[in-house]
């Protein structure tokens, strides 16, 4: 697999300590990170957020490439245009043995 290359965590929030793919929410990366340890009703529309808005490479610093595999059915309604590359990623992936079938 390709390596991948995540803007280190401090990089990719602003002042306030906002990252920039929550651009519309006043939310921390504190508490995005928070958020998504949570099984709540947000959890997934969050998730899908992160793979809508942030670079791929950086959306692995919150979400393994299992647990996305694993959670992709859950998280596709809230991907919008991103979906079929989320999805083609995904296959492939298993595809290639990088993630459980």
């Amino acid at each position: 697999m390709a390596a991948l290359h995540p803007h280190p965590l401090e990089r990719i929030v602003d002042p306030q300590g906002r990252p920039y793919f929550l651009w519309d929410m006043d939310m921390t990366l504190a508490e995005f990170m928070a958020a998504l340890r949570v099984d709540s009703d947000a959890r997934l529309p969050l998730l899908g957020k992160l793979l809508r808005e942030a670079r791929p490479d950086d959306v692995f610093h919150f979400i393994s490439l299992q647990q996305l595999a694993d959670e992709l059915p859950g998280i596709a309604p809230f991907l919008g245009r991103q979906r079929a590359m989320w999805e083609w990623l995904v296959e492939e992936w298993r595809r290639l043995g990088h993630v459980r079938p």
